[in-house]
């Protein structure tokens, strides 16, 4: 694997779990609204109750977008290309997510796009009450020989989940040592 080649892959792991995760997102803002209210005519709920938004969601979907706006703002500029009519969290993400060939040539904004996109992707996370993902990695862990290496995202660390094992590679580990 080339030196671009992983430096693309943090960032795009942590994209692709924005992009699966915005939506459920944007689903949870007001989770009750699709749970069965029944409402009157006119569009009007039975008995004036409403849903309640719920604002933890609400600062994290807006802290996420301005995020997403500013670092494809960043991006761009940093690569010397122009600015992009606005667009939903979605359509950006793909843009950048477009662009990580380039950006891996550039360790600085390879590391600041997969730092923020890593951040980004923990705060819905945690807001979401989900388990940390588990990604399984290619290759074979340099300790046992066992095709159990499963990467952390969250923690930053990859680690063989062989029982008999359980070692944690450092980043050099996973660079030299394993092999497909």
């Amino acid at each position: 694997m080339s030196q671009a080649d992983s430096a693309a892959e943090g960032p795009a792991l942590w994209i692709g779990s924005l992009l699966r995760r915005y939506p459920e997102l944007v689903a949870e803002l007001a989770p009750a609204a699709h749970g069965g209210l029944r409402e009157r005519r006119g569009g009007g709920p039975v008995g004036g109750t409403t849903v309640p938004v719920r604002l933890h969601v609400s600062d994290v979907l807006r802290d996420l977008t301005d995020g997403v706006v500013e670092l494809e703002e960043a991006v761009r500029e940093r690569l010397g290309l122009r600015p992009l009519r606005p667009a939903p969290v979605p359509v950006r993400l793909r843009r950048i997510a477009g662009l990580l060939e380039r950006i891996a040539a550039d360790p600085v904004l390879a590391a600041h796009v997969e730092d923020e996109t890593r951040r980004m992707a923990a705060r819905c996370v945690r807001v979401l009450g989900d388990p940390e993902q588990m990604v399984r990695l290619p290759g074979r862990c340099p300790g046992c020989g066992s095709v159990s290496l499963r990467a952390f995202p969250e923690r930053a660390q990859v680690r063989c989940v062989n029982p008999a094992c359980v070692r944690v590679l450092q980043d050099r580990d996973v660079d030299e040592e394993v092999t497909p």
